[in-house]
């Protein structure tokens, strides 16, 4: 091979990756007008909560961030919150002359239009929209809540930026003055859930594998803040910077869907594996799948961080205890056999 031939092959290679890096990248804009986060967040951003804590009431805008950021107690270890707020909630801009809201939603990325709930009362979303981004080849749930109107239907394709819905105050507790846009990105944890949810709760399910306890959901801020300051960052690449809180092993399935679905999460694979260990941040996120060699008949809590503090206030109910005594609740337990249903 010439030098000039071996040069522009090389040159053609080259480009074929960058064009490939750049496909993959992710494009993800704010859902509203309201691009205060970018400005510091705080009150301008995100919408307050109503707290009435030992009598005394306020409105921290704090309860609108993502994380464990509502119901406040006071513990041997000081004030801690205890209430998981799985998205963000984002606070309104534009209201007509009856202090209607007026803001306009759109889709934080491209993707297809997988579930509307138009029912209010059917979920604690009230109307509400899912779509899915498939990113690498794995695919991930934004989730719209709250809304007064959806313009979308199932099965539509929407790009970026593009109107979905307008922001309303649909769902539970909420009122005019506190009208704001809830928002997730997620993932799922089983394309079994229906049976799953036929089997344990006894509260309808309206919204299908779309009902949130299937929707595990990452800090689409620190997420959105993220990627401004690094355009390249993919999910798993943010969620490998997440601290594990407890790992629990489950058995093996044919149904282990999350590992299908998130194959990155996979470390330690093995076609021999008898049983599967997942770790999971605080929040109930999984972040990382290792294949193990001994079977076992149920979920089996495998490892915690250490804390003075009750696991019960820690996590969203799935662990309780302290120490050698930590173990998975009734709750955690059910939890944890949704991802290998039916086993």
């Amino acid at each position: 091979m010439t030098r000039p031939v071996r040069a522009i092959l090389l040159a053609l290679i080259a480009s074929s990756t960058a064009s490939l890096a750049e496909d993959s990248r992710i494009e993800i804009s704010l859902p509203t007008d309201n691009d205060a986060l970018f400005r510091g967040g705080g009150p301008e951003f995100y919408q307050y909560i109503e707290r009435d804590f030992h009598g005394e009431k306020s409105t921290p805008w704090e309860g609108g961030r993502y994380g464990f950021v509502r119901n406040p107690a006071q513990t041997g270890q000081g004030l801690i919150y205890t209430r998981f707020h799985e998205g963000i909630d984002i606070r309104c801009l534009h209201r007509d002359a009856r202090g209607e809201p007026l803001d306009d939603v759109r889709a934080i990325a491209d993707g297809k239009v997988m579930h509307t709930n138009e029912v209010t009362g059917y979920s604690n979303y009230g109307r509400y929209i899912v779509i899915e981004h498939d990113w690498d080849g794995s695919p991930y749930f934004s989730l719209y809540g709250h809304l007064s109107e959806i313009v979308v239907k199932v099965g539509q394709r929407v790009n970026r930026g593009q109107r979905i819905a307008r922001m309303g105050y649909t769902g539970e507790g909420l009122n005019q003055a506190r009208a704001h846009l809830h928002l997730e990105l997620n993932l799922m944890l089983s394309r079994n859930f229906e049976s799953w949810h036929d089997r344990f709760l006894r509260d309808p399910n309206h919204n299908g594998i779309y009902n949130g306890i299937n929707l595990a959901g990452i800090d689409i801020a620190h997420f959105f803040l993220e990627h401004e300051k690094r355009p390249d960052l993919t999910v798993p690449q943010f969620l490998a910077e997440e601290e594990t809180f407890y790992k629990v092993a489950l058995p093996d399935s044919p149904h282990f869907d999350l590992r299908k679905f998130y194959p990155w999460m996979v470390k330690i694979d093995s076609a021999s594996a008898k049983s599967w260990e997942v770790s999971f941040a605080r929040s109930g996120v999984p972040l990382q799948i290792e294949g193990r060699s001994e079977p076992i008949a149920q979920p089996t809590l495998t490892y915690v961080k250490k804390t003075p503090i009750d696991c019960g206030y820690l996590t969203r109910g799935e662990l309780a205890g302290i120490g050698e005594h930590t173990h998975l609740t009734e709750n955690g337990l059910r939890l944890m056999q949704l991802l290998t249903w039916p086993e």
